[in-house]
């Protein structure tokens, strides 16, 4: 197994002074499946709303030691509601006090709080990291730690661009690390039953879908904003990183990066990376993509800091004649699936079916099953003990997040587009082609 061959400082000195003094090594795996040395040194890179919430799952398996957390605020709120404190070292903070729970002292400081996430990539002790920053950064941070020979967790969507999720594609298998998706819908069982009663047939054939992004949960500045001063403990450059250079203001960062195209795809690339995922899931589509997409009367707003669909409405196309139309609705995150013989809607608030007798059916044993994960960071340690491939792997996350993006340039270009999805291009359009990527400011081309 990849992560124990690795000879940490921790094991290093261990062994050191045993041998020193003439004490017979035991192996640490003779004590336990979860002694040290059978324990995955994690660190999270990324500690706000989400990220915060990704490291105390992390912490829930006694197999993982989360020796760091990284990222460039200090500490403050602002962040999705106001009364959060969130950054490294309120991470940190978390971190000691559960690890501190468990020993004799009642205290324990042995979780780092680092500002640049080379230092946490370049630690010989780490086997695996999650991404938990804004889009703009997931595909360099993603190439950075596979080069290193980290295991990832990366947020959705996979990366900013289409692009990006060809890169990050290139360095994941390249360097033979395991990375899953925090696509998170692919280790719920209740939307893979969803996708197994479609992928086996219980609607009939499968004619339309109906995917659900929320709505904007945030206001921002309107025209006229001015700048502020960059607040004490965040790094702001560090923040833009390939991203173009801006003015700072509040509401550029932390929470609000979704809302700004520089850092990410609004609620399209936030919600919709769910619900397209189911779409693709249940499509049997994960990979491939749509042939066809236009917009069907997506708002965007007229001036001011956020610049994103603010009504995210299109209509899209798959070879097999399957159609998918993306509207606003204010349950964030559904994906309904028709067919000839019925339905079913299956989301963030609840599952609906068409003859509702759908909802007890049973898969049997001889027909296609989706999976066995209902825990997905649970799944992403189990396979890289392993070396399995994990519920939402690389491919699959780069597939679903493109739906994303070329909806994006649809409904920005407003006209219909023809997608290749072997190919990875428009057809015949090399405006649209050329927003496929972004151009990335030195030193992180």
């Amino acid at each position: 197994m990849k992560y124990r061959q690795r000879f940490s400082r921790r094991e290093f000195l261990t062994k050191s002074a045993a041998a020193f003094a003439g004490i017979t090594i035991v192996p640490a795996t003779m004590f336990g499946k979860n002694s040290p040395g059978n324990r995955i040194n994690v660190a999270m890179i990324g500690t706000g709303n989400q990220g915060t919430q990704d490291m105390k799952a992390f912490l829930q398996n006694d197999d993982v030691q989360l020796v760091a957390v990284c990222d460039v605020n200090r500490g403050s709120n602002g962040y999705k509601s106001e009364d959060q404190f969130l950054g490294r070292e309120p991470a940190q903070k978390i971190v000691n006090e559960f690890y501190a729970q468990s020993t004799r002292s009642g205290t324990w400081r042995g979780c780092d709080a680092l500002t640049d996430f080379r230092e946490v990539i370049a630690r010989p002790d780490i086997d695996a990291v999650a991404i938990v920053v804004p889009d703009h950064w997931h595909a360099t941070m993603t190439i950075m730690a596979a080069r290193a020979g980290k295991d990832i967790y990366c947020e959705k969507p996979l990366g900013l661009t289409v692009a990006d999720g060809q890169a990050m594609i290139a360095a994941v298998r390249r360097h033979g690390v395991v990375l899953q998706t925090g696509s998170h819908e692919r280790s719920n069982p209740r939307t893979r039953f969803a996708c197994e009663l479609v992928r086996n047939g219980r609607i009939g054939q499968l004619k339309k879908i109906t995917a659900v992004v929320g709505p904007w949960n945030k206001s921002g500045p309107e025209a006229g904003w001015q700048p502020m001063p960059v607040p004490d403990g965040f790094d702001y450059e560090t923040w833009l990183g390939p991203a173009p250079w801006a003015p700072y203001h509040k509401d550029r960062c932390l929470y609000n990066f979704r809302f700004n195209l520089d850092y990410s795809g609004g609620q399209v690339t936030n919600y919709g990376a769910h619900s397209f995922d189911m779409a693709q899931w249940g499509n049997d589509a994960d990979h491939t993509g749509p042939i066809e997409i236009e917009d069907a009367g997506s708002e965007w707003p007229a001036d001011g800091l956020f610049n994103v669909a603010k009504v995210v409405q299109f209509r899209a196309r798959y070879a097999n004649g399957v159609e998918l139309e993306c509207i606003t609705r204010k349950e964030n995150v559904s994906c309904r699936f028709e067919g000839t013989e019925g339905f079913i809607e299956t989301g963030y608030g609840g599952q609906f079916a068409e003859p509702k007798s759908l909802l007890t059916t049973v898969i049997g044993p001889e027909e296609i099953k989706l999976g066995t994960s209902t825990n997905h960071i649970r799944n992403f340690l189990d396979c890289i003990k392993s070396r399995a491939e994990p519920a939402a792997p690389v491919e699959v996350g780069h597939r679903s997040a493109t739906v994303c993006h070329i909806a994006n340039i649809a409904m920005q270009l407003k006209r219909k587009l023809r997608w290749d999805p072997d190919t990875e291009k428009f057809i015949g359009d090399d405006e649209a082609n050329r927003m496929l990527g972004r151009a990335r400011r030195e030193p992180w081309r």
